[in-house]
């Protein structure tokens, strides 16, 4: 006869880490075995941990926002790549929907491709943050209670090892309060807003709500950066430092704006900052070689580049970069290459485009005001 297991795997995008745990503190209140990369694995544990802690467990539970799948189609992604083997381990699979997420909506549908399209056919529960309990409620009773087959594929001993440690920490955190998750849909808000004032907006409410919230003062900073707010995005790129010392992004961030205020020197010890915390960090790379492009230090600026491009091969903005610095070092038609393959990437990037048409002109009339045979005679 068929048993019902409780044992579980919670798939989870790292800024939604307090549902994460408030998931896993109500399941584990309740006799759940539940694994879930709380305190962050290292990249090389991968295979190991996860995965054999996916095939190793019955239910696999991931929690999609708006955002969520936004990443699923860069090489290597840890989201894709587990919900993947949920697939292939035929796990009972529950989507769990945060406000926002639909499986209709058109962003979210076109992320809903190759590998990842049958996830849409699977049933699916919203978890409002107001009505937490009585959604935890559902879960257990309609969603896990169902009769499965044994787990066939016990994971090893690492393995098993490496989720009872998760466990420890994850147990020994405070309980998730529901402003906490209140905050991460204001954050989630933010992430899907297209008006900056808007986006301003629903990042201060979620740290109105939670004055600790690291990830909401780095994206604030962002949008006062495009708004040509620097000092203000340098004060919230600050605070998110402080209160996430290995904050890579926040600090490459950081460096992006001293770049635009001419601070340069600034602008490269961020980038090295971020390059030191998060050594593939690509985009961090990408900006340092910009920088070292205005300083005049292009064969620093190429080096850059060309190791971002070998980290994010996809990343079209470090192809323009490229091109700009090979057409100052003279190199016209490796800078055609170069632009040519970040409009590939991106049709739409305006700067690549404007660039390609400004260097095919140049081209055009160098070799207008070539002698031509004729004049050799």
């Amino acid at each position: 006869m068929e048993r019902v297991e409780k044992t579980v795997f919670i798939s989870y995008r790292r800024t939604n880490v307090p549902w994460a745990l408030a998931i896993f503190q109500n399941l584990t209140q309740f006799g759940y075995d539940v694994f879930f990369d709380f305190s962050g694995v290292n990249s090389g544990d991968f295979e190991t941990v996860i995965l054999e802690n996916i095939r190793a467990r019955a239910h696999f539970l991931v929690i999609l926002t708006p955002s969520a799948l936004e990443k699923c189609g860069e090489p290597g992604d840890w989201l894709r790549r587990e919900i993947e083997v949920a697939f292939e381990s035929r796990r009972n699979i529950v989507p769990l929907m945060l406000e926002g997420f639909d499986f209709g909506a058109p962003k979210i549908a076109g992320q809903l491709t190759g590998t990842l399209a049958p996830l849409k056919q699977y049933n699916g529960l919203n978890i409002p943050a107001d009505y937490f309990m009585e959604a935890m409620g559902r879960l257990r009773d309609r969603y896990l209670n169902v009769a499965l087959d044994a787990v066939s594929q016990p994971a090893s001993f690492p393995a098993r090892q490496a989720a009872a440690q998760q466990q420890e920490v994850a147990s020994t955190a405070p309980a998730v309060a529901e402003e906490e998750l209140t905050a991460q849909q204001w954050f989630e808000r933010g992430l899907n807003a297209v008006d900056l004032d808007e986006q301003i907006r629903f990042y201060s409410k979620a740290i109105g709500l939670k004055p600790d919230f690291a990830e909401a003062f780095n994206n604030r900073g962002n949008a006062r950066y495009n708004k040509g707010d620097f000092d203000d995005a340098i004060a919230d790129y600050n605070e998110a430092i402080r209160l996430k010392p290995d904050y890579a992004k926040a600090f490459s961030n950081r460096g992006n704006v001293r770049r635009c205020k001419g601070d340069l020197d600034g602008a490269i010890a961020d980038c090295d900052d971020a390059i030191r915390l998060k050594p593939d960090y690509a985009g961090a790379f990408n900006n340092r070689g910009y920088v070292r492009y205005l300083k005049g230090d292009l064969g620093g600026a190429l080096k850059d580049c060309s190791e971002a491009v070998r980290l994010d091969p996809n990343r079209a903005a470090t192809f323009d970069s490229l091109g700009s610095i090979r057409r100052a070092m003279g190199d016209l038609e490796g800078a055609l290459r170069d632009y040519s393959e970040a409009i590939r990437l991106k049709p739409d990037l305006a700067e690549a485009i404007a660039n390609r048409e400004g260097l095919l002109k140049i081209m055009s009339d160098t070799a207008k005001n070539l002698p031509s045979s004729d004049d050799n005679l």
